[in-house]
């Protein structure tokens, strides 16, 4: 057999071996990171609640190291400004939210003047996107526990916003903002947690943090791959030897 003839194939199907092997090895190297983000994501939910920063700090908070870290912060809510969020977008970090639904977002103020977005919590009902009224908000300045959150990225598939229903699918607060008016907010909302209002409208509540790690099923599938690739190469370099091997030889 003239193994000169394997070069080609050869030489692409270790290129290719060596992605497979690359990318399976990518993916353990982002499951060690994923799990160092979760151990610290479940620091941060169970900490003890410390002071919102003052506005001049908001320019450092950060998705990585600060999403879903406990707060506490002296607000007061505006009247009659209020967004509403399906409450199936983003979903599966409340247990106790079940049935159709929406979450109330609305802007408050700070006793320094500054502006942060609040969810308030989960109003059930069977029509949310239903034409309603505003629910009231509490008079006066009320001191709030929540975990910070940072706005969801639009989809291609799901709409942010539907403006007949006046109805929000994404939780992206700063869009809200510019949409309702509510002026400069900061980069971040408050998923509050307590106090609960007084009827239980909107009804606030805990987060409970899953985050997925299929890594190591990824790097798995990866280098299960590679695998096929090889044996699939060495079972057709021996078809390629015996269909030589039975081929006639040419006389000379």
């Amino acid at each position: 057999m003239d193994w000169r003839r394997l070069l080609l194939p050869g030489l692409a199907v270790l290129l290719a071996f060596l992605v497979l092997v690359s990318l399976g090895l990518w993916q353990l190297e982002r499951r060690i990171s994923k799990t160092i983000q979760i151990a610290a994501i479940a620091d941060r939910a169970a900490a003890a609640p410390t002071p919102l920063p003052r506005q001049e700090g908001w320019a450092k908070a950060a998705q990585r190291s600060d999403e879903f870290r406990r707060v506490s912060v002296r607000v007061a809510f505006i009247p009659g400004r209020e967004a509403r969020v399906y409450a199936g977008a983003g979903g599966g970090l409340r247990e106790d939210v079940k049935g159709p639904g929406y979450f109330a977002f609305a802007p408050a103020r700070r006793p320094d003047g500054a502006t942060v977005v609040v969810n308030r919590g989960y109003v059930a009902h069977l029509n949310p996107d239903a034409s309603l009224r505003p629910i009231a908000v509490p008079d006066g300045a009320i001191e709030i526990v929540g975990s910070i959150r940072f706005p969801e990225r639009p989809s291609w598939f799901i709409p942010s916003y539907s403006d007949r229903q006046d109805l929000w699918f994404v939780r992206d607060h700063r869009a809200m903002a510019a949409h309702y008016g509510w002026g400069e907010v900061a980069p971040f909302y408050i998923e509050q947690e307590s106090p609960r209002p007084p009827g239980g409208v909107p009804q606030p509540g805990p987060l409970t943090v899953r985050l997925r790690n299929d890594h190591f099923g990824y790097a798995m599938t990866w280098f299960g791959l590679a695998a096929v690739l090889l044996v699939s190469f060495g079972f057709w370099v021996r078809s390629r030897r015996r269909e030589l091997s039975a081929s006639p030889r040419r006389s000379h």
